[in-house]
């Protein structure tokens, strides 16, 4: 068993609040992200005394695992996946590597408007019905999950997105694989 000094584990009490938020730590989070990396097996051993699985992700960013048995983070958690499954879809037809471009372009008001109008239909399930809804409801709180994070002109998507993109992913194998049954 993992000997855990707690004196060590100087951002503790920011990194379990964050963590039990939901919120997922990158490498944009300097200081709780070393922390985490340097202290690896402690924190680990401690969170899984707690009751939560530590998970890190080995393209750059740590998270607990969530039931998200709650219907209003199923919704939200829908509203993310369906807003990245765009913004990959919209980079394609723009004749952008979608891979590159969902963590090099900015999510400006324009393209929310833009996707918004484009997939009416779908954000209308949503009750998304405007680029600033799409801001209020999704990308802000992308912020505090620390999938994104706010700059001068909009939002950039940070590493924990990958987490809805191998969902994504997941579904299409999984349509494909149906449809050839």
């Amino acid at each position: 068993m993992t000997q855990i000094n707690l004196n060590e584990l100087a951002q503790l009490q920011d990194i379990n609040k964050k963590l039990v938020a939901g919120y997922h730590i990158c490498e944009q989070d300097m200081t709780l992200w070393q922390e985490l990396d340097q202290h690896l097996d402690a924190y680990s051993a401690l969170f899984t005394a707690l009751g939560h699985q530590l998970n890190k992700d080995s393209r750059g960013f740590y998270y607990f695992n969530s039931n998200e048995s709650t219907p209003n983070m199923g919704k939200i958690s829908r509203a993310i996946a369906l807003t990245i499954y765009i913004l990959i879809e919209h980079f394609a037809n723009t004749g952008k590597d979608p891979m590159r471009a969902i963590f090099d372009e900015v999510n400006d008001l324009e393209l929310m408007q833009t996707i918004v109008q484009l997939n009416k239909h779908l954000f209308d399930q949503l009750e998304i019905f405007s680029g600033s809804d799409l801001r209020k409801d999704v990308y802000l709180r992308m912020v505090r999950l620390g999938l994104a994070r706010e700059v001068a002109t909009g939002f950039m998507l940070q590493a924990p997105i990958y987490r809805y993109i191998d969902a994504l992913m997941e579904v299409n194998e999984e349509t494909y694989m149906a449809e050839d049954a």
